[in-house]
């Protein structure tokens, strides 16, 4: 074990005083103190539908003695298979009340899927969305002699007839029956904050996903740290629109949203993000690197239909923002840095900001996977300080975060209160901390190797931490490519470079074990379909624009670039096209759209074979 370790400071009296030991019992403390203030927003046909935290606390309070009512008892599972809504929240911290665990399974997931997370889950209630979500679970039912319940949270379509469904208003009304938030408060009450409060899967790149537990004392770690390390209060407000499954999402929509009291608003999902981005302009939000890559790309195509005027003008002010955000990195935002802002800010920041969504953000989060620096310096440019954070389910998402004085792009900050992170003989990271999950359910052969006696977190990630405590991701352990020269190279480095283009969707470099690196390239549809309109050269569907040769040479001036600025052994000598785009219902990406190497390399095998002939 190498002796670089790094530990994030404690956190002050008032930041680690929540008022409660669970979630559930921060609710109910949010509740008594602010019950008219505006707790979530839903938009319905148009129309948003706010939520007290009052109502916040009675519903969930009656979703949780409906729960009961119908059997759950403490430490069994409920699970939810919904896209992000005010019932998903409810069923969380209602189910987490009555001290049972609650089990997120991401919209997208298949048939086949949903029943090995039921049936591993042993989950005895599942609250299922809508009709095609139920169709999922009634599938596979047979396979599930531990699944008693189906709840229904919008019902059309669903024949209601079959045994065991009831619909999300009958849950409730069931809850009213047994009583009111009174009761609720006394099972609360009641919870160990040490047992288990949530089990999130992780994303099954390499195998079946692998059930993660959370105890409310992992939750509550985590929500210490939202105020201290963002300084987020009741008047931010953030857009929920990444799966709640993941950990990441339920930090922002669930757990900070509670302790801190600021205001979520669930839209219509990620492929409606940038018109509710543009509705809402949250003050606060969490963005994976597909997100902040695609709105950049977006923005790069409109400025290339632009007129000259505007093209130049956005070219000086971006210019211009690049300079001034690098002091700023560097804490040396003087006047003169002011005044050249305020002048960006009138010429083009105000405007752009206003249509990406993004006019009111005080400060945006960028982690889930690694991200190119190049991306992260439009924002900046624009005054959106899009800072960098790193961790994982098992460890709360609490590792490091950027400071926002102290920016250093490449790296994805310092430790966080309470944690430790250093760096293994073997290069791998380590965390520990009140963040650190309990294990992974019905696999204790896999805890084992996780956590080791001494309470380290084995993250499977390799990086550095430099002599200031900044840690430096280099890639996932087991995707370093050796190759047949013996050079250790990693692959994402080379992915994200490609994937700064606008043309470029996906990156998926091959080379383990081969004398050269080659890669596996999907298009970004909307770009080059654009691209390809402007050029007059038709095609019909993705894969028929793959195969154009006009487009395989607009990727070949991407790839050229980018091999110009690596060393001849990273250099990419030759690619192919996707002929489609990666899907999760074909399991080439998980929910979260991280690239399952094993299955493309499976799927596409012959591909790569031919680029090596």
């Amino acid at each position: 074990m190498t002796d670089t370790t790094t530990t994030g400071q404690d956190l002050p009296r008032e930041a680690a005083d929540l008022g409660g030991s669970t979630l559930p019992a921060l609710l109910l403390h949010r509740a008594e103190a602010t019950p008219t203030r505006v707790a979530m927003r839903k938009r319905h046909l148009g129309i948003w539908k706010q939520y007290s935290w009052a109502e916040y606390a009675e519903r969930t309070a009656v979703v949780g003695l409906g729960l009961r009512s119908l059997g759950v008892e403490p430490g069994d599972r409920v699970a939810v298979h919904s896209l992000n809504r005010p019932a998903w929240v409810l069923t969380d911290l209602g189910a987490q009340g009555i001290g049972a665990v609650t089990v997120g399974i991401y919209p997208t997931s298949p048939a086949e899927e949903v029943a090995y997370l039921l049936g591993h889950s042993g989950a005895k209630v599942l609250i299922a969305e809508d009709e095609e979500q139920v169709d999922k679970a009634l599938a596979v039912r047979a396979e599930l002699p531990g699944l008693e319940t189906i709840v229904v949270v919008d019902p059309r379509g669903v024949d209601m007839s079959a045994p065991g469904l009831i619909t999300f208003a009958e849950l409730e009304a069931r809850g009213r029956a047994e009583g009111g938030v009174s009761d609720y408060a006394a099972a609360v009450a009641e919870v160990d904050p040490n047992e288990a409060a949530l089990i999130v899967y992780t994303s099954g790149t390499t195998g079946p996903p692998k059930g993660a537990m959370l105890s409310h004392a992992n939750l509550l770690a985590a929500a210490r740290n939202g105020a201290r390390e963002f300084e987020v209060t009741p008047t931010d407000e953030v857009l929920s629109y990444l799966p709640l499954c993941h950990i990441a999402e339920r930090l922002i929509s669930v757990i900070d949203a509670v302790a801190h009291g600021y205001v979520v608003n669930f839209g219509d999902g990620v492929d409606e993000l940038a018109v509710d981005l543009r509705a809402v302009q949250p003050t606060f939000f969490l963005g994976v690197p597909r997100v902040w890559e695609k709105i950049l790309a977006t923005v790069t195509i409109r400025m290339q239909d632009a007129g000259f005027l505007k093209r130049a003008n956005h070219r000086f002010w971006i210019a211009r923002g690049r300079r001034v955000a690098r002091r700023r990195w560097r804490g040396r935002f003087g006047p003169l840095d002011r005044i050249q802002y305020g002048l960006g800010w009138l010429m083009l920041y105000r405007s752009l900001r206003q249509k990406v969504g993004m006019s009111r953000i005080r400060y945006a989060l960028s982690g889930a996977a690694p991200i190119a620096p190049q991306v992260l310096e439009f924002f900046w440019a624009l005054g959106i300080p899009v800072l960098e954070g790193y961790g994982m389910t098992e460890n709360s998402a609490q590792a490091t975060v950027t400071p926002g004085g102290d920016v250093r792009l490449g790296k994805v900050g310092v430790a966080v209160p309470e944690c430790e992170v250093r760096i293994a003989d073997d290069g791998e990271i380590l965390t520990r901390g009140p963040g650190t999950f309990l294990g992974y359910f019905r696999n204790p052969e896999a805890t084992a190797e996780a956590i080791d006696t001494d309470g380290w977190l084995h993250t499977g990630d390799i990086g550095e931490l430099d002599d200031d405590g900044f840690l430096t991701i280099t890639d996932r352990k087991k995707d370093i490519i050796i190759t047949a020269g013996g050079k250790n190279i990693s692959p994402s480095e080379i992915e994200n470079a490609l994937k700064v283009s606008p043309y470029v969707r996906e990156a998926v470099v091959v080379g383990d074990r081969r004398k050269y690196l080659v890669a596996l390239l999907g298009i970004e549809l909307d770009t080059v379909g654009s691209w390809a309109q402007q050029h007059r050269i038709p095609f019909t569907t993705y894969a028929d624009l793959s195969a154009k040769p006009e487009v395989v040479g607009l990727v070949r001036e991407v790839v050229d670039r980018v091999n110009a600025t690596l060393a001849p052994v990273e250099q990419i000598k030759q690619f192919a096209l996707l002929p489609k785009e990666l899907d999760h219902e074909d399991g080439e990406v998980t929910a979260t759209q991280k690239v399952k190497r094993r299955a493309i390399e499976d799927v596409f095998g012959p591909m790569v074979e031919a680029l090596y002939r």
